[in-house]
C-alpha cells in the first residue's frame, strides 16, 4: 500500500482553491452542488483509509480488528505493519466517529425539539412564534416535496411538513414586501432541501479538518441559491436585499448551523449576499473554461477527488490481496 493510504487523508487539500472561486463565479445552485459532493467524497475516502491504517497497523497486536478467518500468526506478519500509525489511526477514527455521531445527534434533536415546539400551532406552511427575539429558518420535514395550495404557483412544500419558523419580532422589523421576500427565500430552502448539503459538508468537516473551508463555503452558497430564487420568485432583488440586510442587524441566528436561516449575524457572507443581490442575476449555468482561475480550481479539486478515490481503492485492493494470498487453505 505504501504512501497510497495516506494519501486521502491530504488530498482534501486540493479542493480548497475551489471554495471561495466556486462560491464567487459559479451558479449557487451548481456550486452548492458541486462543494457538497466534493466534501463528502473526500470525507468517505479520508475515513476509509483511517480505518485501513487501523487494520494495517494493529496487524500484529493483539485484539486486532481483522477477522477470526485471517487470525492465523503467518497471516498477521503477510501484513504491512506500522505500529505508531495505527495507533495514531485509532484516536483519530475514534475523534471522527465522535464529532460525527455528536454533530448528527444535535441536528436531529434540534429537528425533534423544533417540530415538538410547534406542534400546538395551527398547521400550515408558516409558523409565526410569538416572541421578541428576532429570528426564522427553515424547518425541514421528510417527505418528498409536493406543490403546496395556496402558496402561489411553482411553490413546493416538503410533503406538507416543512416549515418556515418566523417570530413575531422578525416580522415586526419587515415591511410587507420585505416578509414576502423573507417567506419566498425559506421556502426555496425548504424546496431545494438545503439542509442535507448543510449537514453533509458538517459532518465532512468532522471527518477531516481539512474540509472546513468547504463547510463555509457551502453555507454561503445555499443562501445565495435561496437568495436568487427569492428574487426570481418576488421580482424584486433590492426588496431581497433590504430584508436581509434589516433581517442581519436584528438576527440572533438560528437553533442549529445544518437548518437553514434567513441571515446570519456574521460580518462576512451578508454584505457579499447583499452586494450580489444588487448586482445582475447569475448568468445560465454553465461549465467555466479550463484556462480560468476557477476552472482550474475545479478541475484541480476534481483531480484530488478522483485521486483520493482510488488511492482509498488500491489499499483496499492490496490489503485484501495481501490477506488472500496469506491465508492458509
Amino acid at each position: 500500500m505504501g504512501v497510497f493510504v495516506f494519501l486521502p487523508l491530504v488530498l482534501p487539500l486540493t479542493a480548497l482553491p475551489v471554495a471561495r472561486l466556486a462560491a464567487l463565479h459559479l451558479h449557487p445552485r451548481v456550486a452548492t452542488r458541486l462543494l457538497s459532493a466534493l466534501a463528502a467524497v473526500l470525507a468517505v475516502c479520508s475515513t476509509l483509509c483511517l480505518g485501513l491504517l487501523v487494520v494495517v497497523g494493529t496487524a500484529q497486536l493483539p485484539g486486532n480488528p481483522l477477522p477470526d478467518a485471517w487470525s492465523d500468526p503467518e497471516v498477521r506478519e503477510a501484513v504491512p505493519y506500522d505500529e505508531i500509525a495505527g495507533k495514531a489511526a485509532i484516536v483519530a477514527l475514534a475523534a471522527v466517529a465522535v464529532g460525527c455521531a455528536s454533530a448528527a445527534w444535535r441536528h436531529r434533536r434540534v429537528r425533534r425539539g423544533a417540530q415538538e415546539a410547534l406542534a400546538g400551532l395551527p398547521g400550515g406552511e408558516l409558523a409565526v412564534l410569538t416572541d421578541e427575539a428576532p429570528y426564522a429558518y427553515a424547518l425541514p420535514g421528510s417527505g418528498p416535496s409536493r406543490t403546496g395550495a395556496g402558496h402561489g404557483p411553482g411553490a413546493r412544500t416538503p410533503g406538507g411538513r416543512g416549515r418556515i419558523v418566523v417570530s413575531t419580532g422578525m416580522l415586526a422589523c419587515l415591511d410587507d414586501q420585505e416578509r414576502d421576500a423573507l417567506i419566498a427565500h425559506e421556502r426555496a430552502h425548504l424546496a431545494g432541501r438545503h439542509h442535507r448539503f448543510l449537514l453533509t459538508v458538517r459532518l465532512a468537516a468532522r471527518a477531516n479538518p481539512l474540509l472546513r473551508p468547504l463547510r463555509t463555503a457551502v453555507a454561503y452558497t445555499s443562501e445565495r441559491w435561496a437568495d436568487e430564487d427569492a428574487a426570481r420568485v418576488t421580482g424584486e432583488r433590492t426588496v431581497v436585499a433590504r430584508a436581509i440586510g434589516k433581517a442581519a442587524l436584528v438576527s440572533r441566528g438560528i437553533p442549529a448551523p445544518t437548518l437553514a436561516g434567513f441571515a446570519a449575524p456574521s460580518p462576512g457572507p451578508v454584505p457579499r449576499r447583499v452586494a450580489a443581490l444588487l448586482g445582475p442575476a447569475p448568468t445560465a449555468v454553465h461549465w467555466p473554461s479550463a484556462r480560468s482561475a476557477v476552472g482550474l480550481a475545479v478541475w484541480a479539486a476534481a483531480a484530488g477527488t478522483v485521486g483520493s478515490a482510488l488511492s482509498s481503492a488500491n489499499a483496499m485492493v492490496t490489503l485484501f490481496l495481501v490477506l488472500q494470498a496469506a491465508t492458509p487453505f
